[in-house]
């Protein structure tokens, strides 16, 4: 792996720990170059479809994930760790389906649960996105439900 800084080629790992339940690992790594470190992780590859409305199909993509909720974070007091942790449950919940399909809106109830309990600001957001809210009635409707 290059240095994500100079670009050199080689590094030594100062540090491993298993995350998630032990389905990913987290190394902190030195460069040889400049001695800067960084952090790499490890997944477990599993190929996931996410089948949309429309009915296209895409592979499931962990970082379009993240940005979907942190869009809807952005400006809240939400740590990092939260948001790594939110989209690590969603994912950990796609894989333990069993299934090589979900369904997009599926995924989408799966972070609507959890933003609910995490920030109800950005709950709100994302669901007048996912719900795709008609009018301020429904908008009423569903602050109303909170």
């Amino acid at each position: 792996m290059n240095c994500p800084y100079c670009g050199h080629p080689d590094d030594k790992v100062v540090d491993s720990r298993t995350i998630r339940d032990g389905t990913s690992i987290r190394r902190r790594r030195e460069c040889l170059g400049c001695e800067r470190r960084f952090t790499t992780y490890e997944y477990v590859e599993i190929t996931l479809y996410v089948s949309k409305e429309d009915g296209r199909r895409e592979p499931f993509n962990r970082d379009k994930l993240r940005r979907g909720v942190e869009l809807a974070l952005t400006k809240r007091p939400v740590p990092v760790e939260a948001i790594d942790k939110l989209v690590a449950e969603v994912e950990d919940e796609c894989l333990r389906l069993g299934e090589q399909e979900i369904p997009a809106k599926r995924i989408g109830r799966m972070v609507m649960a959890r933003l609910r309990r995490l920030d109800q600001v950005a709950y709100i957001r994302f669901a007048s996105v996912y719900r795709r809210f008609k009018d301020v009635g429904e908008f009423r409707r569903e602050l109303e439900k909170m």
